[in-house]
């Protein structure tokens, strides 16, 4: 409707300005009433990213103008490409437009059409300032904005499809609030963050007008990290945009700020942020490392919104089905109802009769001082393993084949049993509880479905996975189809798939089902429970396999916190985020002062709780080995695993994952003591046991490849190498952190192969993923720094493998890792010495004692 032209202000101050008036024919009364309107909305406003008005009046032919602050910018997404700038600075440029808007939502002025192309960013005082502009659709809550008629928007499409809220999409213009702006908002957000628009411009405008609206009422966006998964190549180039790799950006994205992004778009504005001001105030909260408001909205939540948007096709299902129903269930109800409480009296009645009558009979049997006992001798006092040796003896002697009460039994003592570590027995009666279950009840009821999840566990811990899925997504179909999807069985279910799935490597198949297992304990319970821990203890242990390690620690550090008020310090329960806490120190390479006394607390509350022959103490003094192990001091590390593995092997079947794992820590145990043949007969056990199970893993192949390398078997190794890097890249993508350390070993054994040029190629893609992910003064850095370093002593590149080691060395000495620097230095006199090159030899160590 209007035009606006760069010109010049003569009098009383000179300067450029930006003049808009109306177009020549356009002067309507109804564009006339918009175009005043934008005129008194500018002029209410003062604020530093609205964009000011100098000026108004009118041509001599009559036509309406307004002089305003000229904007010397480019909209606001093209800055952020134009200058690469990083996501906290496009958060904090962000937060400016937040606030303007603000402004004029204090003005009761709501803008209606937000978009990057109206606001414009200038550099001022080496500033990036944003100017909001445009406020020609703009509308007016509490006052009049012109004397002309504004007519009633009814049927008429106000704003840009791509940025407008589903309440503006509805064209009655009844619904519209400051909650509008929020959502539009969301979307430039959005396409800041991730580079691109929720749903592709394209593919919205070709459908056609209802299609518009239909979709963007309706249909849910992505969230931000999952769209940049979508992009292809092109998510590439976003992260470059950004100033890092793609894998950084993914992170950058998932969690929070997933969460605000969709939070400003619900297409409930009930649910949305109620002001810029509370959405600024959340992306604060992410830039200060505060917990944010935003959250995943829940399953029942879904539920409704599906309901709303098929609520014709709804409500003519439900009226058909009410009257197919209405006159069976008149007829039928006093009946059913009658005979329905009466059956579940009776059965209630009879199953507390029996429980009782079998508990009293169980204890009187195990009573040391009853002569009745024929259990064990007079005066023998008897353990909870006895008693539910005695208890199982009599449910089968006295229980009817076919009897609930036997089923129920049955389920519990073989969880206890599995609890107690006596996974053997455990199995037996869980087998038989659910078998009973199903001829008793069938796969889709409640009671099956608990035991289906109990055996699921239990063949999660003995590594037959398949089975596992298999039980556990049972468990969940029926608990979603019954109790609905917002329960804390399903929260159980959910948590118990997310759990399978992580352990199997499968990250992308866990993401969903723990962060919505978490999002509904804390909703159903809130925030102060021992559930709502354990499920938040689940998610830092997948975001410590995702590499996300702060927001891992901060999760499984609250944990603790909830743990500790809710159950006491030493629960056994605790043990949970405590090792999931050890894991995130040791697995994102930072070396924790208290790590020690981290895993003696463990070992102390499982021997106090469960004593020493439980599998729970056999894991944590394996964790205690594996200290030992890291900060420095591996002689005493290797007996303690060989113990370990010993009474796991005992304990165990040979294939199950408690020994595969303390079979890798041997091996690794083995290299640190240079004893290389023991550390490839350890690593060729383990791949045996999980090529025979169906999970071999990167580390597995990486480990034997290292043995083999070590002793000189070089062609052997270069096979392992390049399997365990084709693994890793397809269980966790080529950029994945730890890739580094297989790169830099297979590096050091192309040296021995003499393939110089593949080493140092190697070497230095090892380097830029460890800066990448890590910085330049980490550690892990370091140890692909002295990679580098090889392949230069060797070409005789002496001068560039001295600022290699210089920089290597200071990484060690600031992190205080002598072992790991004591290694690789060893490593690589090892390899000169073996090259015969003894003068450069003695320098090498003359510089490494002038370090010391």
């Amino acid at each position: 409707m209007g035009v606006v032209y760069l010109a010049e202000q003569e009098e009383p101050i000179r300067r450029q300005v930006a003049l808009k008036l109306i177009r020549l024919g356009m002067d309507t009364e109804r564009v006339l009433a918009r175009f005043e309107a934008e005129r008194q909305a500018l002029a209410l406003m003062d604020h530093s990213c609205v964009a000011k008005v100098f000026e108004a009046g009118s041509t001599p032919d009559g036509r309406p103008y307004f002089a305003m602050e000229y904007v010397r910018g480019v909209p606001i997404n093209e800055h952020c490409d134009r200058h690469r700038l990083s996501t906290r600075e496009r958060l904090e440029l962000f937060l400016q437009v937040c606030d303007g808007v603000q402004h004029a939502h204090q003005k009761a002025i709501i803008h209606r059409d937000l978009k990057p192309s109206n606001v414009l960013v200038s550099i001022q005082d080496d500033r990036a300032v944003p100017k909001i502009i445009d406020f020609g659709v703009a509308k007016a809550t509490a006052q009049r904005l012109t004397e002309r008629t504004l007519f009633t928007e009814l049927g008429v499409l106000i704003g840009t499809p791509e940025y407008m809220s589903p309440e503006q999409a509805e064209m009655t213009g009844q619904n519209v609030d400051t909650r509008t702006d929020v959502y539009s908002l969301g979307v430039m957000l959005y396409q800041l963050l991730v580079g691109v628009l929720p749903f592709d411009p394209k593919e919205l405008r070709k459908e056609g007008f209802a299609a518009i609206v239909r979709k963007i009422r309706e249909e849910e966006p992505p969230k931000p990290s999952t769209r940049l998964k979508s992009l292809g190549e092109e998510s590439a180039e976003s992260a470059k945009l950004r100033r890092v790799d793609l894998p950084t950006l993914q992170r950058q994205l998932r969690g929070d700020l997933d969460w605000i992004t969709i939070k400003a778009l619900e297409k409930d504005r009930t649910r949305r942020y109620g002001s810029p001001q509370e959405f600024a105030a959340d992306i604060g909260r992410y830039l200060g490392d505060e917990p944010v408001l935003a959250s995943p909205p829940s399953a029942s939540y879904r539920v409704r919104k599906f309901v709303r948007r098929h609520r014709l096709e709804v409500m003519a299902a439900g009226i058909t089905i009410l009257a197919l129903l209405a006159g069976v269930v008149a007829a039928t109800i006093g009946l059913v109802q009658a005979r329905r409480a009466e059956r579940i009296a009776m059965e209630e009645s009879a199953t507390s009769q029996q429980v009782t009558q079998f508990l009293i009979g169980t204890f009187r049997s195990t009573n040391p001082y009853s002569k009745a006992s024929d259990d064990q001798a007079m005066g023998e006092l008897i353990t909870a393993r006895d008693f539910l040796e005695t208890g199982t003896r009599r449910l089968r002697r006295d229980l009817a084949e076919d009897s609930p009460i036997k089923a129920t039994l049955l389920d519990v003592i073989g969880e206890t049993y599995g609890y107690l570590g006596a996974e053997e027995q455990a199995g037996d009666l869980l087998e038989e509880a659910y078998a009973l279950r199903l001829r008793l009840h069938g796969k889709g009821h409640l009671k099956t479905a608990s035991t289906a999840a109990h055996l699921a566990t239990l063949r999660a811990k003995q590594g037959r996975y398949e089975e596992a899925e298999q039980l556990a997504r049972s468990a969940l179909s029926v608990r979603e189809a019954l109790l609905g999807p917002d329960r804390l069985a399903v929260a159980e279910s959910q948590a118990q798939l997310g759990r399978l799935f992580i352990s199997q490597s499968r990250l992308e198949q866990a993401e969903p089902f723990v962060e919505r297992a978490h999002a509904l304990a804390l909703e159903i319970l809130g925030p102060e429970n021992a559930t709502v821990a354990e499920y938040m203890t689940l998610l830092a242990h997948l975001y410590t396999y995702q590499t996300r390690y702060e927001e891992a620690e901060e999760l499984a550090l609250r944990a603790i916190e909830v743990y500790e008020r809710t159950l006491g310090p030493d629960h056994p329960d605790i043990l949970y985020p405590i090792r999931r806490l050890r894991e995130i120190y040791y697995s994102g390479l930072r070396r924790h002062p208290n790590i020690r006394l981290l895993v003696e607390r463990e070992l102390q509350i499982v021997e106090d709780a469960l004593g020493s022959e439980h599998p729970e103490y056999l894991a944590a003094k394996r964790a205690s080995a594996f200290s030992y192990a890291v900060y420095g001091s591996p002689e005493e590390a290797y007996p303690m695993y060989l113990e370990v593995l010993e009474a796991g092997e005992a304990r165990f079947e040979p294939d199950h994952p408690f020994n595969s794992e303390t079979l890798y820590f041997l091996a690794h145990g083995a290299i640190a003591l240079k004893e290389y043949g023991q550390a490839e007969h350890h690593a060729r056990r383990l791949l045996k046991i999980q090529e025979r199970v169906g999970s071999v893993h990167y580390v597995h192949l990486r480990t034997l490849a290292e043995s083999l390398y070590l002793q000189g078997k070089l062609d052997e190794a270069e096979i392992y190498f390049e399997q365990s890097i084709a693994l890793g890249a397809e269980q966790y993508g080529p950029e994945y952190p730890k890739m580094a350390w297989v790169l830099q070993d297979f590096a050091k054994c192309k040296v021995l192969q003499g393939e110089y040029s593949d080493a140092e190629q190697m070497a230095l893609q090892a380097i830029s993923i460890a800066e990448s992910h890590w910085g330049e003064g980490h550690r892990q850095t370091g140890m692909t720094l002295f990679a580098l370093a090889e392949t230069y002593l060797v070409q005789g590149r002496d001068q560039e493998s001295k600022q290699v080691l210089d920089r290597a060395i200071a990484i060690f000495r600031r992190s205080g890792f002598d072992q790991m620097f004591i290694e690789a230095a060893e490593q690589i006199i090892s390899l000169l010495e073996r090259s015969g090159r003894q003068a450069e030899t003695a320098e090498f160590v003359r510089r490494l004692d002038e370090s010391s």
